[in-house]
């Protein structure tokens, strides 16, 4: 007899925890420091239809917190310089550089994926540069031998699935429970 789990869902609005634009926890004391809690939490982000969320299961209980995040829930942290190019992701997956579904939005650099959005974090960034090429006023990604434009974007036209599922990224810090 298969005992079905039980679901305890938090939503966002009372979700104690949220994401910053740079892929950092927070919480209403600051910034998370604990390494093994941020990366409990970054390997336990999922998404659905409702949005993105932090899911863990104990026994027959599955616990779902929808989180506040600025700009994107996704990152990548870091990037193999080997061929392929891999990209390791915030939740620990790693995931193929795909160079004609990479955008230039504000100062961050981004990749679409299966309909979600990937920022990367500026060590990643400091990593690919090396095959980032400037020929004003455009950017470029040297991949394989070949060379790809990289457009650039607006946050309104970037098509980032979440973005109509959340606040809007800043008006949940000015509120005083979530303090900077």
């Amino acid at each position: 007899m298969t005992v079905r789990a039980t679901e305890f869902i938090i939503p966002r609005e009372n979700a104690v925890f949220w994401l910053d634009g740079n892929g950092r926890w927070h919480n209403a004391h600051g910034p998370f420091e604990n390494r093994k809690i941020i990366t409990f939490f970054h390997s336990h982000i999922r998404r659905d239809a409702a949005g993105y969320h932090v899911a863990q299961r104990r026994d027959n209980l599955i616990e779902k917190v929808y989180f506040r995040y600025e700009d994107t829930a996704l990152f990548v942290f870091d990037v193999s310089a080997k061929s392929p190019i891999m990209l390791v992701l915030n939740t620990g997956k790693q995931v193929r550089l795909m160079p004609r579904k990479l955008m230039i939005s504000g100062d961050g650099l981004y990749m679409h994926r299966r309909g979600e959005r990937i920022k990367f974090v500026d060590r990643a960034l400091l990593k690919i540069s090396r095959i980032i090429e400037f020929d004003d006023p455009c950017y470029f990604i040297r991949v394989g031998g070949r060379r790809y434009r990289i457009p650039e974007s607006t946050p309104e036209s970037s098509s980032d699935p979440g973005r109509k599922e959340r606040e809007t990224p800043i008006s949940y810090l000015n509120d005083q429970r979530y303090p900077r």
